[in-house]
């Protein structure tokens, strides 16, 4: 009988024997029968021993699990079969963070809907609205979730209901799953409790390991699918098993002890713990900080002291909080009743290992356990928040706690069960009030002694680190559930709760003003300040907000209205206000007030309620007028620098309250709530308290000097500008007062867009959405879409030559600018003033582009959707006298220039003239005795004259001398005298009108006013104009000014003196006048469209300003009397001055710049194509003079002083990547397609070195060929010289200079002090004359042998040749050579048998030299055809390299025995027992440049020529060579008899010559025959193509040798044009023709053949040093796919060749297509990351890397690195960088080929700006 055998005592440890199947079959047999007790006494015995928990955990008893699991059968077979029986109809996969998924939200019906790629790619998605996104948190698949998502948008697997054809499970399958898993679970739990330590030790480590192995376990369990998931189900809800087993059995200890650690975890686990329990009830009694209740018991008690009427809400609230919520189990330690819920209490209590999420969350397709796991998180959320807070990693925590709840919350269906069943809502206030409690202080606002109100500590890490974030966004997320909603907001006792969390945000981080000393530390608190409002407060305001649309809710609007107003009173009272705020102080944040005037709008807007049902009485709206307005008048004082002395942070707050993700949470509800009182109020009391609030009350005087008590001069005018705005803006806002949503939508895109263009997503991203994702203008929802297509054009991007890269941008249409601008929005959602100020720019460019005007034109006025019934008491503010004396008065000071005052000022007035226009009101005429105006309406009131004002000044004012002088000369007439005395007798009995005064009248008139209806005439008799209040200093005297104007007068006089001329408008005007055409214009056109309108609205005014314009008065010119002014004069005219001076300062450099700019840089522009070439442009004999660059001074380069040229030298690969091919290699995106780097021009070369160095002389060898394709050294240069003494100077101030430089100075390298252009070296130009001119020049008819033995002679020269004296030139020649040799790795440079030889070196030098040519030609677009300077001529410093590389050749003398000239023109025949190479294998431009190379300089140009006829023949030959070895023996025989053959016979004897060595049959076996046959025409024509590369060589060099033009010519005759070019022949066509001989032809080619021929023991290996083909294709960067996600999901998931993991940081190379690790330390090596290894193996250390998780491409260039930019871009052309958006990118054509532009031309150094230093960590 089965398992009885392997029963071991429990003392000991078991020793068993390995798993056997057989054991488990047995069992499972047994437990198929009926009676199955002794089956399931011995499995219960076995298990003892296998699942001995204090054994730890091996992998022997897991392999044992199985097998049981399994009954005998094997247990992946096991797995598949239970697959089979598979019935889940949801995906759910669970990720972890960081994974790629995707969201619908075309087909998301709640926002947090989400899809793994695979159900993603197998749906149909086309045209929707999704995006790819990068987990944060984890999350889950729902695919086939229709609770979730539509149906339409589930994948081809979810979207049949598997459920129904799904075979039942056959009961003995998972019998043994059944028996074994209660086990396995409690011995996973005994675990969790064993590692469980009392707090204050710590060990956590070794729990970690033990879990690991059976948490696999579990989670492969749970991958089963649907039926295993049941079983597990059943087992971890079955109440019975778990009281079974939980407590452990009587004899084992272990367990027992395991029980008690669990029952100690277990106490602390409530909100309360036991001990507070009893404090709970007296909680008033116990001092702060007796446990989280405590506190809120406090709290309540501050809030119900002396409050007869709140006292019962204050009570109930507080006995509310103290102990009982509906369910005290909220408070109570936790009991568990089965497997899962103790599961979840140890998942919280280790802070949510992953692993054990994952397994909770894979169980979820479970309908019945989905329910019960709600339940139970619910139950524990109390202990989740307290888990939370004490978590040091309270972040990864968090978001494993949201992966979980967003599961479980987003459901609908889910959700409303559990707020049923389980008091969710109650639970989660509950909690987060708790929460917030722990972390109160008391409020300083207003009192700060007795303020008996408490507000959240911004500085606490709870806020500062958004520690509450988790459960914040769980509420929002239930709240969006219009089910929950309505619960919340019917169950009254909630809503009182919610509004006392609300009130803990209420004034908090309070700001002081700072008046003396700058505060010592800025606190950054404002952060967590500016979020907690945001995410506690505004989100579950929104959310709320969203599910009272419609009559039937308009309950919970007046509901939740109700109780804000009440908290709002009580939160008055606790901070001890009455009706003045206190000074210096601001917050913020005042988050009631907000949902008042959110809840507000809403019911006025969508639910028809009456305004006035919802507001309180008078008294109250002006308290709550108060704090509001308080912030708008900081804001300005912030802005004004009255808060300088607090620091940047204090800008910051002002900034964020207005920027886009704030300012529909915080300003306009503001702004709102002030309209909404304004519009209520007293108009008189309402402007008076904001001209008082903006401290300008004392400005506000027709006297031309006055005292103000509060603020300093300087900041007045700004004070006084931000109090109109504000008022402006709040008359002509109408976002919560009528506009629809489509309105706002648009008036807020405009807004954004006529400040700057911009892209699309920065545009979704300014425009303020309702924050609530399900309301209606989601971003990309059509309807964002459609607008942005009627108010803007699309800019496709564009490229800069520059380089820096721009995105596709929207510009608003023409049409949006004449009609829509609206600078009032633009104002209120500036960020930054700087803002405003750009998008009057736009306007005026585009209003002098389409010539509507030229000038400076001011804001347009706009005019307004009308207002919504409910607030047309807001027009009031327009007619109301106090606002009309403001106006008057500033309209006379600014005609009377007093200072102070700007045009900013003005265009506003005039703003509230026009507003109050256009908005007529019932005019309430008073008969009062007021010297003012004698009703309210503005229109009427513009006319009405003012002939004298009484104003009290300083004595020194001017009025006081003008009235003294008037009394000393008496010219006054006696009338005026007697009026005015009278008038001042009047004055002196009227009381004093001040706007102080007149504020405080009307408020105590409002707080005395018993019923409504007081009479209006209580009015007492106003005087004149405001003054000071009584106690101002005593120096103050009264005076009487006489004015005499009207508002109209004083318009026109201001039209005169703007416009400069005495009578600006004449009679006729008015009857000309088009309202219609002056929307657009300066200061002029504004006040003529108001005069117009004011004159088409009342006849009277019409009247009046006739008689206006008929008296044409001059006038009065301001005196300017006081000496202040005068100095003010002196003043702006030196500022003028000083202005015109810098000015022209300014173009004259910018002149010289642009002249500079034009020479140095690479301006491809027709008329700069002089060649930069030093003294290319001077073929006179005098020396070539430098400028030096530092010092200024003009010289030749002596040997003593040498200049030189500023050089950057970089090692380059370009080349050798070259292949014969045009079309560029693909990028691999399959696992089929591959990449060979064999034919690359880099790998060709490398392979020919080695087979040469086989078989023949190394030291022949290695100048047979030229190195440096892979690897070589390129020099550049800007083109600007400077001393080399200078540059030593330089270098060592920037040694010293501690400015972080993108550069390393210590690595020698510099920016050009002129072009700033990035250098590392200095190329010394050598003494004497620019070119070799005059002599050197003239042809000479020597015959071809003369030359030949001439430059035999220049050769034998070499060895005693002088080399001159050690001067300093040489020695910086030899830095130089240094710097070149540094520059390159050494790999590079050793090609020899023995490294280090002199062999070597000259090879490297040389190829130095060949390596610029070559890549010069690369520039030129591979051939000569363009001619002229290029360019890369620009940048080329090829004749200085020469003579610098040439100095250093001087130090190698060539052998004359082995001198290859010797054998390009004699008949010689040497042995050897290695030989030397073959003519015919030698590559021909080397020799040539080892030629010249090795000549003394300067060479003439005869010789030149002769060198370059002599390696013609031999380039020529080898091109025969190569041709015919393709021939066919039956071509070769007829070429050899033909007529042909006469005409070309070189061509026929060297088919002879091949014939008779009869190698043709052995290399032909070798060599695949071409199809073609072969006429005279394709054997020219491969001849020239194989010459060509050569003749395109040599040109090139004279050209820079001797400064000879290049002329352009076409394509076919390139080769006919260089061979003219260099002197080979006439015009002939043919190639034949340029061969010029200075022996028997015959004999030398004989000669080189049987060369060849006499290596023919090897000859077949070496056949293919003949059959060369020296073109090669222009390098290209690799093609890549149209669309970015076939390379995304290709490579993003990708596993690395070298260390076989997947890349976190995944990047390719563009040039060769490898894939490697960035950042990764699994490839490092030497301490060397992967991406810079492969830079330097693969570019010489230049490296073009696009990252695949983020889209963009990185550069390496040596040591430093910097961002390129993207070269996909999403359908709005624009960058996705990290793939934020997760947008669908498509390759950009241009932008790549810039790319590929800069890589070739090596100009990455110059154009990007950023670079970094990578520290080998890439």
């Amino acid at each position: 009988s089965g398992g009885g055998a392997y029963r071991a005592d429990r003392g000991d440890t078991p020793s068993q024997p390995p798993p056997s199947k057989s054991t488990a079959a047995h069992l499972k047999a047994d437990l198929k029968r009926s009676d199955n007790s002794s089956g399931l006494r011995q499995l219960q015995e076995l298990l003892d021993s296998v699942l001995n928990a204090e054994r730890g955990s091996d992998p022997e008893a897991l392999d044992w699990c199985k097998c049981l699991l399994a009954g005998g059968d094997g247990f992946d077979d096991f797995c598949r079969t239970v697959r089979s029986y598979d019935n889940a109809t949801l995906c759910g996969l669970v990720w972890t963070a960081n994974f790629v998924a995707y969201r619908c939200r075309t087909c998301g019906i709640s926002p947090c809907m989400s899809l793994c790629a695979e159900c993603f790619n197998n749906g149909d998605h086309t045209g929707h609205d999704f995006n790819m996104f990068r987990s944060q948190a984890g999350g889950a698949c729902d695919c086939g979730d229709g609770n979730v998502m539509r149906e339409s948008g589930f994948c081809s697997r979810h979207r049949l209901k598997t459920g129904e054809n799904v075979p039942s499970v056959p009961r003995d399958l998972l019998l043994m799953s059944e028996m074994v898993l209660p086990r396995f679970i409690i011995t996973i739990i005994q675990y969790l409790r064993d590692g469980y330590t009392e707090p204050g030790e710590d060990t956590r480590s070794h729990l970690k390991e033990m879990l690991q192995l059976k948490q696999i376990q579990l989670l492969e369990l749970t991958k089963m699918g649907g039926a295993m998931r049941t079983v597990l189900t059943k087992i971890l809800t079955n109440q019975q098993t778990f009281k079974e087993l939980s407590m452990g059995q009587e004899e084992n200890v272990y367990a027992k002890r395991n029980y008690e650690k669990y029952l100690s975890a277990l106490k602390s686990s409530g909100l309360v713990s036991v001990e507070e329990k009893g404090a709970g009830a007296g909680a008033t009694d116990t001092p702060a900080g007796a446990g989280a209740l405590s506190l809120l018991g406090n709290t309540c008690c501050l809030f119900c002291e002396d409050q007869d009427g709140l006292q019962g809400v204050g009570q109930r609230k507080r006995v509310k909080l103290s102990s009982s919520t509906k369910d005290p189990s909220i408070m109570d330690t936790l009991k568990h009743k089965c497997f899962l819920e103790e599961l979840l209490f140890w998942t919280i209590k280790y802070e949510f290992p992953q692993k054990m999420v994952t397994f909770l969350l894979n169980m979820l397709p479970d309908q019945d356990y989905k329910i019960t796991f709600t339940k139970t998180f619910v139950q524990h959320y109390a202990f989740i928040m307290k888990t939370l807070m004490k978590s040091h990693e309270s972040d990864t925590m968090s978001n494993r706690i949201v992966h979980i709840s967003v599961q479980l919350f987003s459901n609908e269906e889910l959700a409303r069960h559990v707020t049923e069943e389980c008091q969710l809502l109650d639970i989660m206030v509950t909690v987060l009030l708790y929460m917030m409690e722990s972390c109160l202080i008391k409020s300083e606002l207003q009192d700060e002694e007795n303020n008996r109100h408490v507000v959240v500590n911004c500085g606490e890490a709870l806020l500062k680190n958004n520690t509450y974030w988790p459960l914040v966004s769980d509420f929002i997320n239930i709240l969006s559930h219009q089910s929950v909603a309505k619960r919340f907001l019917e169950d009254h006792s909630l809503l009182l709760l919610w509004m006392s969390f609300v009130s803990f945000f209420q004034g908090m981080n309070l700001n002081k003003r700072e008046l003396n000393e700058h505060v010592e530390f800025e606190s950054q608190t404002y952060y967590a300040a500016f979020a907690a409002e945001l995410e506690a407060c505004a989100q579950p305001m929104w959310g709320l907000l969203t599910h009272c649309k419609v009559k039937e809710t308009q309950e919970y609007t007046k509901t939740v209205v109700r109780y804000c107003l009440e908290t709002l009173q009580m939160w008055f009272d606790a901070i001890g206000f009455v009706d003045e705020p206190a000074l210096n102080q601001l917050t913020f944040h005042l988050p009631l007030h907000r949902y008042y005037a959110m809840f507000l709008s809403k019911g006025v807007r969508c639910q028809g309620l009456d305004l006035d049902s919802l507001l309180p009485d008078q008294e109250m709206l002006m308290k709550i007028m108060v704090h509001p307005l308080q912030i708008q008048a900081s804001l300005s004082e912030i802005h004004s620098n009255m808060w300088v002395r607090n620091g940047l942070q204090i800008k910051g707050q002002a900034m964020t309250y207005v920027q886009s993700h704030f300012c529909n949470s915080m300003i306009d509800p503001d702004i709102y709530l002030l309209q909404v009182c304004a519009s209520r109020l007293d108009p008189d009391y309402f402007i008076s308290s904001v001209f008082e609030r903006f401290k300008v009350v004392d400005l506000l005087t027709m006297a031309s000097q006055h005292q103000n008590t509060v603020l300093d001069s300087e900041q007045e005018r700004p004070m006084l500008e931000g109090a109109l705005t504000f008022l402006v803006i709040l008359c002509s806002l109408r976002v919560h007062l009528g506009m629809s949503d489509d309105e706002i939508l648009r008036a807020e895109m405009v807004s954004q867009l006529c400040m700057n263009d911009r892209t699309h997503s920065s545009l979704l991203d300014l425009i303020p959405e309702n924050p609530n994702p399900k309301s209606g203008v989601v971003p990309g929802s059509c309807s964002f879409e459609e607008m942005l297509s009627a108010v803007a054009d699309f800019k496709a991007p564009v490229f800069e030559p520059g380089g820096s890269m721009q995105q596709g941008m929207y510009t608003p249409k023409a049409e949006v600018w004449e009609k829509e601008f609206d600078p009032i929005m633009v104002i209120l959602r500036t960020v930054y003033r700087r803002d405003v100020q750009s998008a009057m720019d736009r306007y005026a460019a585009f209003l002098k582009q389409s010539g509507i005007h030229t000038g400076n034109p001011w804001p347009p006025y706009k005019e307004r959707t009308p207002l919504h019934p409910c607030y047309k008491g807001l027009v009031r503010l327009l007619h109301c006298k106090t606002l009309h004396i403001v106006i008057f008065t500033l309209l006379y000071k600014i005609w009377m220039d007093h200072q102070n005052m700007s045009e900013h000022v003005l265009c506003m007035v005039l703003y509230l003239i026009e507003l109050g226009l256009d908005n007529q009101e019932p005019c309430i005429e008073e008969h009062c005795h007021d010297s003012w105006f004698p009703g309210t309406s503005l229109l009427s009131n513009l006319h009405h004259v003012i002939n004298f004002v009484r104003v009290r000044v300083p004595e020194t004012a001017p009025e006081v001398e003008r009235k003294r002088e008037r009394e000393r000369e008496r010219e006054t007439p006696a009338s005026t005298s007697s009026e005015s005395s009278t008038f001042g007798q009047n004055l002196r009995e009227a009381q004093v009108f001040s706007l102080v005064a007149e504020r405080r009248r009307k408020f105590q008139e409002i707080i005395n006013r018993s019923n409504h209806e007081a009479s209006q005439t209580v009015r007492p008799k106003s005087s004149s104009s405001r003054w000071l209040p009584p106690g101002s200093p005593p120096q103050l005297v009264t005076e009487i000014l006489e004015i005499h104007e009207s508002m109209l007068s004083l318009l026109v006089k201001l039209h005169q003196k703007l416009s400069a001329k005495q009578n600006s408008l004449s009679l006729s005007w008015l009857a000309e006048v088009d309202p219609a055409h002056h929307t657009h214009g300066d200061g002029l056109t504004a006040i003529e469209r108001i005069l117009a309108k004011a004159a088409a609205r009342s006849r009277h005014s019409k009247r009046c300003l006739q008689e206006i314009c008929g008296k044409v008065c001059p006038p009065i010119p301001p005196k300017k009397n006081s000496p202040g002014d005068k100095k003010s004069m002196d003043k702006e005219e030196r500022r003028q001055r000083a202005r015109e001076r810098q000015q022209k300062l300014l173009a004259e450099f910018a002149s010289r710049q642009k002249s500079f700019m034009e020479t140095a840089m690479d301006v491809e522009s027709p008329e700069t194509d002089a060649v930069m070439d030093m003294g290319s442009a001077e073929p006179l004999d005098s020396e070539v003079l430098y400028d030096c660059v530092i010092c200024g001074q003009s010289g030749p380069s002596t040997e003593d002083r040498p200049t030189g040229l500023v050089v950057l030298l970089q090692a380059s690969s370009v080349l050798g990547h070259r292949c014969h091919s045009d079309t560029p290699k693909r990028l691999p995106t399959t696992d089929e397609e591959h990449i060979y780097p064999e034919d690359t021009c880099g790998a060709a070369h490398d392979v020919r070195l080695s087979l040469m160095q086989r078989y023949f002389k190394d030291s022949s060898c290695l100048q047979s060929v030229s190195i440096g394709w892979d690897g070589g050294v390129y020099v550049q240069t800007c083109g600007h010289t400077l001393h080399i003494d200078c540059h030593k100077s330089y270098m060592e101030s920037l040694r010293n200079d501690q400015v972080l430089q993108g550069f390393s100075v210590d690595k020698g390298e510099f920016t050009c002090p002129l072009c700033r252009q990035f250098a590392n070296s200095v190329l010394p130009c050598r003494p004497g004359r620019g070119m070799e001119t005059g002599a050197w020049h003239t042809p000479s008819n020597k015959s071809m042998s003369t030359l030949v033995n001439e430059v035999e002679d220049l050769q034998e020269q070499l060895g005693i040749f002088p080399v001159s004296v050690e001067s300093n030139l040489s020695k910086e020649m030899e830095s130089v050579i240094k710097d070149i040799k540094n520059t390159t790795q050494k790999k590079y440079m050793d090609y020899g048998k023995n490294p280090g030889s002199p062999d070597n070196d000259f090879l490297f030098m040389y190829s130095v030299a060949r390596t610029n040519l070559e890549l010069e030609l690369v520039h030129r677009g591979g051939n000569l055809c363009s001619g002229g300077a290029s360019a890369a001529a620009k940048r080329s410093c090829l004749n200085q390299l020469f003579h610098v590389l040439a100095m250093h050749m001087r130090l190698y003398s060539i052998d004359s025995a082995y001198n290859p000239w010797t054998r390009l023109t004699q008949s010689t025949y040497c042995d050897d027992e290695r030989p030397e190479v073959p003519m015919l294998f030698r590559d021909v431009p080397s020799l040539l440049i080892i030629f010249i190379l090795t000549m003394p300089q300067p060479l003439r140009r005869e010789h030149f020529t002769c060198v370059v006829k002599v390696l013609y023949s031999l380039q020529y030959t080898q091109a025969l060579a190569a041709l015919s070895i393709r021939f066919s023996r039956e071509e070769r025989l007829a070429w050899s008899n033909t007529a042909a053959a006469k005409k070309a016979p070189i061509v026929n004897q060297f088919i002879l010559l091949f014939h008779k060595a009869e190698l043709q049959e052995t290399i032909l076996t070798h060599i695949p025959l071409s199809s073609s046959v072969w006429s005279p025409q394709s054997i020219e024509f491969s001849l020239q193509h194989f010459c060509l590369p050569f003749l395109r060589l040599s040109c090139l060099l004279q050209h820079h040798l001797y400064g000879d033009g290049l002329p352009g010519c076409l394509v076919e005759e390139e080769f006919s044009l260089l061979a003219g070019c260099l002197g080979l022949a006439g015009s002939v066509q043919s190639s034949a023709a340029c061969l010029e001989w200075n022996l028997n032809a015959f004999d030398l080619i004989s000669q080189w053949c049987s060369e060849v021929i006499s290596c023919h023991d090897f000859l077949v290996s070496l056949q293919s040093l003949l059959v060369q083909d020296p073109q090669w294709a222009a390098p290209r960067l690799l093609l890549l796919p149209d669309n970015y996600n076939t390379i995304f999901q290709y490579y993003h998931r990708k596993s690395c060749t070298s260390c076989g993991k997947t890349p976190k940081d995944p990047a390719l190379c563009l040039v060769c297509g490898a894939f490697v690790c960035l950042k990764g330390h699994c490839c490092k090596q030497q301490g060397v990351c992967e991406c810079v290894l492969h830079s330097q193996h693969c570019g010489a250390a230049t490296g073009i890397f696009l990252l695949i998780n983020a889209s963009v491409i990185i550069i390496i260039r040596g040591h430093r690195f910097c961002l390129w930019g993207s070269v996909y871009l999403d359908a709005h052309g624009e960058e996705d960088r990290d793939l934020r958006r997760g947008k669908p990118l498509y390759l950009c054509e241009e932008r790549y080929r810039v790319l590929e532009q800069q890589w070739v031309s090596h100009t990455f150094d110059h154009i990007n700006k950023r670079w970094g230093p990578h520290y080998n960590g890439l």
